[in-house]
């Protein structure tokens, strides 16, 4: 099993930026990969960011060019730096970490940008 612990969420204004950190505890040599998920009110959750266990990375249309996903393998943490942000990224962002065929979820973090 693998734990997960996010931070870095909050309040910023169009235009800002802001860096969410993933830490994962547990069984984290068997993880494929990693991704940051968002979910706004009324919508489904959606796939932001995707990084593997061997660095390839995919992003989602809406924030290609604003968004990077990252790795620190030596403090077992993956980021979600995050530029330019626009109303339209509000959400719950979650981190998941994957042991194949298992899915593991953290609690969200809310990210709310103002216009």
């Amino acid at each position: 099993q693998v734990q997960l612990v996010e931070s870095g969420g909050g309040l910023v204004q169009a235009g800002g930026s802001l860096r969410l950190s993933c830490a994962a505890s547990g069984s984290i040599f068997s993880i494929t990969s990693m991704a940051w998920y968002r979910q706004a009110p009324g919508k489904q959750r959606e796939l932001v960011a995707i990084i593997t266990n061997i660095g390839s990375t995919n992003y989602a249309d809406s924030v290609k060019g604003r968004f990077t996903i990252s790795r620190d393998n030596a403090n077992n943490t993956v980021y979600l730096q995050m530029n330019s942000l626009k109303p339209e990224d509000t959400a719950i962002y979650y981190c998941r970490a994957t042991i194949r065929p298992t899915g593991y979820w953290g609690q969200g973090t809310q990210v709310t940008v103002s216009s």
